[in-house]
């Protein structure tokens, strides 16, 4: 059995890992205020902060393979920052549509694919009437859909952009648990469970086919950085250390167990045929 001291050491551990430091502890978190949710602004160095960047190599190389399989020939990514996560599908897709709805992130995604036809990119915020110039089999939400309020709509509009029989994958973090300062400023509306993730895809008319927890111990330390220590936001520092050393270790677990709960609820829905 651990001792007091041992677990105090364990928390300290996990909050300097992924926090920036522990701060004095506020009221407890919950869902965003009521009106519109602002995103803050992009910018090259803001967005690579926010998505991790170098500092976080082996967990997008881990968001890659999770969403690689449920991957078709033609995909539209919503939500696609300066289109490092697409730009990893190169020579296997043979039609993308990368989208974003900061002007920054659509104008350097049009500098990314400038002559390439087989690319599209368009100014997308949702929900909307989306208009592309073909129906895509595979739709990709990297930590979108948390941002926006009727994510029911949103689903559904996006459903009439891809082929029956199609998947949209959804990638949102979880567990109101985990709410938080850092939910706040990026403006995020909620967290999912698997169960509320669910039901808005069922109300979208989809059918969901995998939707599971993962992240499980990226869970846990974002309960002690966040929650229990007050971190603001990750420091690019020690989000390295967690990357190199807590992210191969969770892989590792999770292709043996199924976690309970995680840091992330990742769902493939299908469009009904």
């Amino acid at each position: 059995m651990q001792s007091s001291g041992q677990k105090k050491s364990i928390a300290g551990t996990l909050l300097s890992l992924l926090g920036s430091g522990p701060k004095k502890a506020g009221p407890a978190a919950g869902p965003a205020p009521d009106g519109d949710v602002v995103q803050p602004a992009a910018g090259e160095g803001a967005l690579e902060n926010h998505l991790g960047g170098d500092e976080a190599r082996n967990y997008r190389k881990y968001e890659f393979e999770t969403v690689a399989p449920h991957v078709g020939r033609s995909m539209l990514e919503v939500g696609s920052g300066l289109g490092h996560f697409s730009e990893q599908f190169a020579g296997r897709l043979d039609y993308l549509v990368a989208s974003d709805n900061d002007p920054y992130c659509v104008a350097e995604l049009r500098k990314r694919h400038e002559g390439n036809d087989d690319v599209e990119v368009i100014d997308l915020a949702l929900p909307a009437d989306i208009k592309i110039r073909r129906k895509v089999d595979t739709v990709v939400m990297m930590n979108v859909l948390e941002h926006i309020k009727d994510d029911v709509q949103a689903l559904r509009d996006l459903a009439a952009v891809t082929e029956p029989g199609g998947r949209i994958v959804i990638w949102v973090p979880g567990y109101m648990q985990l709410y938080g300062d850092f939910d706040r400023k990026v403006g995020h509306v909620t967290r999912y469970t698997p169960a509320t993730l669910e039901a808005s895809v069922r109300e979208a008319g989809l059918v969901p086919e995998v939707l599971k927890p993962i992240n499980f111990l990226g869970g846990i330390a974002w309960w002690f950085a966040v929650r229990r220590g007050g971190a603001g936001y990750p420091d690019p520092k020690l989000v390295k250390i967690y990357d190199r050393t807590v992210v191969p270790l969770t892989r590792t677990i999770e292709r043996f167990v199924k976690p309970p709960f995680g840091q992330t609820v990742f769902c493939v829905a299908r469009v009904p045929r």
